[in-house]
């Protein structure tokens, strides 16, 4: 046999890449002083978050079928390139003072270069873990949610030391080189490649166990044609719309509903990013034992309670855990869906196939914040968001259930083809 790639390698090279690209959640912190420094309005800087989710989102659409094309390695490096630029153009941007140059480098060719990097790796460690999906895709996907955690700090340091230019300089060489190094390793696994330890054999045994079976093998052009697929984008759009929405006013929120104080509640906003990221790697290493269709069908049971009783919860202790629930759905959510698209489409194409749904992300990255903050402004109450986003909740409830009467009659066709054959 051939030696092949260690699969916790290539994990931990994909954590490399999402960790990098998800410093995207730490752009709130140049805010302040980019203000200070450039007397722009905050949601002037704002909107270069807003376009670099955007161009996450298309470029993730589009480029899916250039990931699954040339592969990984050269996906990734593409992801490094335009990432890099986008930091370095930023820090550019800085020194000239020109708003629209930031929009252009760090929101455009950074959001190509995170909609790049975000599936490139998640499609590799699909394949080289086809006994825990979840477990994988969770542990690169939880590498984006607690970047922010980890670089916060470090950019308010380095701005108050370099200044803000050589700030965005520093990190982007920083950023390049873990990427390139990381994208270098990245590699599919060789043709009918099976854990060590484990026959073929075993392997349809287990995952049919656990019913995660592959149900069937599309491509992504194919899958779009499917309910499952449309089910699937409906239920990520609902679930980033109302998780997005909270993260965008959790801290006044807190103030005017629960009547914490201002530091409280930003002491709250930092444990929300825990259990963003730990529900990323918690939920989808569930989502191995239980399945995927009851992992989603508890998020949105869990979530439908919690925002009905956000509004008129008093209590500090009792409103910050719905809202940690909430968190946790919101980042399992994420990092289980690249696994649910293997059990219901296979791995032929599943990296374009990822990419098509993570539009739902680009859409609800404009429409979750919109939403809470218009509603407020118009009513002055988060009340009638709260209940506006229950309602969504029970429809993917409802969505959840449906699909797996579509599941099931996928699945007793092919039992019929094999049999007739």
């Amino acid at each position: 046999m051939a030696k092949t790639k260690n699969r916790w390698l290539i994990a931990a090279a994909a954590v490399g890449i999402h960790i990098s690209i998800g410093s995207v959640y730490s752009w709130s912190v140049f805010s302040n002083p980019l203000a200070e420094k450039h007397g722009w309005s905050s949601s002037e800087i704002a909107l270069t978050f807003s376009i670099a989710i955007l161009f996450l989102g298309l470029s993730a659409a589009f480029m899916g079928h250039f990931v699954e094309k040339y592969g990984p390695r050269k996906a990734g490096i593409v992801a490094t390139i335009f990432f890099g630029i986008g930091m370095f153009g930023a820090g550019f941007s800085d020194s000239i003072g020109n708003l629209y140059s930031l929009y252009f480098f760090y929101g455009v060719l950074g959001g190509i270069g995170l909609g790049i990097g975000y599936i490139t790796p998640v499609s590799s460690l699909v394949k080289w873990f086809p006994d825990r999906r979840g477990l994988a895709t969770g542990l690169a996907i939880m590498g984006f949610g607690f970047s922010s955690l980890i670089f916060s700090p470090i950019m308010e340091y380095l701005m108050g030391a370099i200044g803000i230019s050589n700030t965005f300089f520093l990190l982007g060489a920083i950023y390049f080189v873990l990427m390139l190094c990381s994208s270098l390793y990245l590699a599919p696994p060789p043709k009918d490649w099976v854990p060590a330890g484990m026959s073929k054999e075993e392997l349809q045994a287990k995952t049919a166990n656990k019913q995660t079976g592959d149900l069937s093998q599309l491509t992504a052009n194919e899958a779009i044609k499917t309910v499952r697929f449309w089910a699937l984008w409906i239920m990520l759009f609902i679930n980033i719309t109302c998780g997005i929405a909270i993260i965008a006013v959790a801290s006044p929120m807190a103030q005017d509903v629960a009547g914490m104080t201002a530091g409280a509640a930003a002491v709250m906003v930092g444990i929300m990013g825990l259990f963003n990221g730990f529900g990323r790697i918690g939920w989808a290493s569930i989502s191995d034992y239980i399945g995927r269709p009851n992992v989603y069908t508890t998020f949105f049971a869990l979530q439908t309670v919690a925002f009905l009783m956000l509004p008129s919860v008093t209590n500090a202790i009792v409103f910050q855990i719905l809202i940690f629930v909430i968190l946790s759905c919101y980042g399992g959510g994420f990092a289980s869906i690249p696994a649910y698209i293997g059990d219901l489409f296979g791995t032929k194409q599943l990296g374009a196939i990822h990419g098509y749904i993570l539009t739902a992300w680009a859409l609800a990255g404009l429409v979750g914040p919109t939403i809470v903050t218009r509603v407020q402004e118009a009513t002055n109450s988060y009340n009638l968001t709260m209940y506006i986003f229950t309602g969504a909740f029970v429809v993917a409830l409802i969505v959840s259930i449906l699909i797996r009467f579509n599941i099931k009659k996928v699945r007793q066709e092919n039992a019929n083809t094999v049999a007739s054959t």
